[in-house]
Order: C-alpha cells, then structure tokens, then sequence
C-alpha cells in the first residue's frame, strides 16, 4: 500500500514516540519492518530528533562501584573485567544472555544490529 508522506511522518511518529514497535507497525500498516524502520528515521531527520537509543544503558553510581572494584582481589576483578567485555561484545551483536546453566537464554534486543 502507498503512503503519503505525511502518512509516513505519522506512522513514524508513533513508532518513535514508543506507541507500538517497529514490527506492530508493520502488521497494522501492511508494510515491512524495515519501511517501517524508514519511515520512523523519515520522521527523527524531518523534525531534527536524537537517534533512538536499542540497548538501555543504566546510569552507573561510579563511587559504589568503584568501592566494589577496590574490594576484589586482583582474579576476582579480572573475572568481572572478562564479563564485562563478553558483555559488551553480545550487545553488539545484538542480545544478551539472561540467567544461566540450564537456564540460560539468548534474548535479542531487536531484529537489526546496533553497530
């Protein structure tokens, strides 16, 4: 189906401002999730906006953790260090690990990837 594009900055508009996601739009609209992806970038470019952010970063209370980092020994802060990256890496890619052993899942954090 076409679009005007005032159409588009609306549906664009929606999926920005977190009314439904990038997939709901696509299913509502009959479109793909990458037009969908489109017309929401249309929508940030035309009204000057801040790119959305994938990954929630939370804000870190840098004094606690930097008494916790000066509590561990040297193996127990190299160990958080390796995590840490693993981590990072993962995000990267697109998802991130929740619980472990036998309960470990992969979840990712959307269908594109955040490089």
């Amino acid at each position: 189906m076409k679009y005007t594009k005032q159409e588009r900055l609306h549906i664009g508009g929606r999926i920005y401002n977190n009314e439904f996601s990038k997939q709901e739009a696509a299913e509502q609209y009959g479109i793909t999730v990458n037009t969908a992806r489109d017309y929401m970038r249309m929508y940030r470019d035309n009204n000057l906006l801040p790119a959305k952010e994938s990954a929630r970063i939370e804000p870190l209370d840098s004094y606690t953790k930097l008494e916790q980092f000066q509590s561990m020994s040297k193996e127990e802060f190299i160990k958080e260090l390796i995590i840490s990256r693993i981590n990072e890496a993962r995000l990267k890619k697109g998802y991130e690990v929740k619980g472990n052993g036998a309960r470990k899942v992969f979840a990712p954090l959307e269908k594109e990837n955040m490089k």
